[in-house]
């Protein structure tokens, strides 16, 4: 593998890991980046100890999976640098373990450790929540937009994982020639009908604010690719619900791993955990240590 930082994509043959390696492999060609095609061999038995020609036969395998995921990479991308990983531990601890080394980790929204019915896997929840560089869960969706009808769509909040965010999804719309969409849900914490209304709170003023500060910064920053077109919406509605209806058809929702509202003991943002069960489009999940968005003081 060159000194560049790979695609990595998360494989064990499951429906779900195959729709990941196709967006990775797409990743990869138009990043001009390598891909790395990672699949965990777990004995999930410790600790007992496994017979050395029961672990040859599992190992063997294991590596005839992650044959078949380079296999089918190069199918997709003959001019594609295609390596392979066999890594030892849980799917979450080994990609992980390989995520920090990568530009970004593409993985399915369940592998083959799910079960009937589950909407999301451990490992599409468990990588995002830690690791230092982006995430894409690939979730199954009937339509995939291309062309002309390929956006973007970002949640933004202020927070620094969302503006990361939306440096991010401005990026992955240059690569792909396509719009973003950034949102913003507005929470009336003035209003009557709030929990606890604050005294002596103008809320058209507040609101009027909000809204110049998050156009002024969304603005800011897309000095950064003129090249893409962004469109703005604020809204006064919570965001989980707007947010999945607004990437209903898009090709892809990006999100800051949390957000204002997430407690300290929370990893992962209560939006973003409902995106990644229900969202109709893949979701790129970033941490607030990817980038140091520039943005002008408030």
């Amino acid at each position: 593998m060159s000194g560049e930082r790979p695609v990595l994509v998360g494989y064990d043959d499951y429906p779900e890991s195959r729709d990941a390696l196709v967006w990775a492999v797409e990743e990869a060609r138009l990043r001009g980046l390598p891909l790395l095609v990672c699949h965990a061999l777990h004995w999930p038995y410790l600790p007992r100890t496994i017979p050395q020609d029961v672990f040859q036969q599992i190992e063997h395998v294991a590596l005839s999976i992650v044959e078949e995921g380079v296999r089918r990479a190069k199918e997709l991308a003959p001019e594609l640098d295609v390596q392979s990983m066999l890594g030892s531990g849980t799917p979450s601890a080994v990609l992980l373990r390989a995520a920090s080394e990568a530009e970004l980790t593409v993985l399915g929204a369940r592998g083959q450790g799910g079960f009937e019915g589950l909407q999301v896997g451990s490992a599409a929840v468990q990588v995002p929540a830690h690791s230092s560089r982006p995430v894409i869960v690939v979730r199954p969706s009937p339509h995939r937009p291309s062309g002309e009808e390929a956006r973007i769509v970002v949640g933004l909040d202020g927070s620094p994982p969302s503006l990361a965010a939306f440096d991010f999804a401005l990026d992955e719309a240059a690569l792909r020639g396509c719009t973003v969409s950034a949102l913003c849900c507005w929470t009336d914490c003035g209003s009557a009908s709030w929990q606890e209304p604050l005294p002596f709170v103008n809320s058209h003023a507040l609101r009027t604010g909000a809204e110049a500060r998050f156009r002024e910064v969304v603005s800011h920053l897309a000095r950064r690719r003129p090249d893409v077109t962004v469109f703005t919406e604020f809204v006064t509605e919570r965001p989980q619900r707007v947010l999945i209806d607004m990437a209903r058809d898009a090709t892809l929702l990006v999100l800051g791993n949390r957000g204002n509202e997430c407690p300290p003991c929370m990893l992962l943002g209560r939006v973003t955990q409902t995106a990644l069960l229900e969202s109709w489009c893949p979701v790129a999940v970033t941490p607030a240590t990817v980038l140091n968005p520039r943005i002008p003081p408030g």
